[in-house]
């Protein structure tokens, strides 16, 4: 699984111009699942998103986890992660998971997230064209992939 992560001041998704999701301070998380993502990537990244101290502190130092202020997560999926741009210019997804494999994972994401943070998670909607729109916190911006552990 690749994730893009952003601090936000806030973000929303919206789809079909209607709103479906919004939140305040916190995470805006892309996640991209691929054919070789388990149950065991979903953990990793769940324990290792809500540790992460990108929130500043009164010294303005990365010190704090979103727990800590008191931050929610957007998740919406996004299986352009895993675009190969290696030949041609028109990327290749074929990497990218197909629903029936990418959907549990999205769906048991977003499970595990609420449960290990004890945090509100808002969604998009997967496979839908959707509209998203936030402001970028820093700007801080982290990429974690799970099959490299980074």
């Amino acid at each position: 699984m690749r994730l893009v992560i952003q601090r936000v001041s806030r973000a929303s998704v919206t789809i079909g111009g209607v709103l479906k999701s919004e939140i305040g301070k916190g995470l805006m998380i892309l996640l991209g699942v691929e054919d070789a993502d388990s149950q065991e990537d979903v953990e990793w990244l769940c324990q290792k998103v809500t540790k992460l101290r990108i929130f500043e502190d009164e010294n303005e130092a990365m010190n704090l986890d979103i727990n800590q202020v008191g931050g929610e997560f957007l998740v919406v999926s996004q299986f352009t992660l895993h675009a190969m741009t290696k030949k041609g210019n028109r990327p290749s997804f074929i990497r990218a998971a197909r629903p029936e494999h990418a959907v549990p994972l999205y769906e048991l994401f977003l499970k595990r997230l609420a449960e290990i943070s004890g945090l509100p998670v808002k969604c998009g909607e997967f496979g839908a064209n959707m509209q998203v729109e936030l402001i970028n916190d820093g700007p801080v911006t982290i990429l974690i992939d799970s099959q490299n552990k980074e």
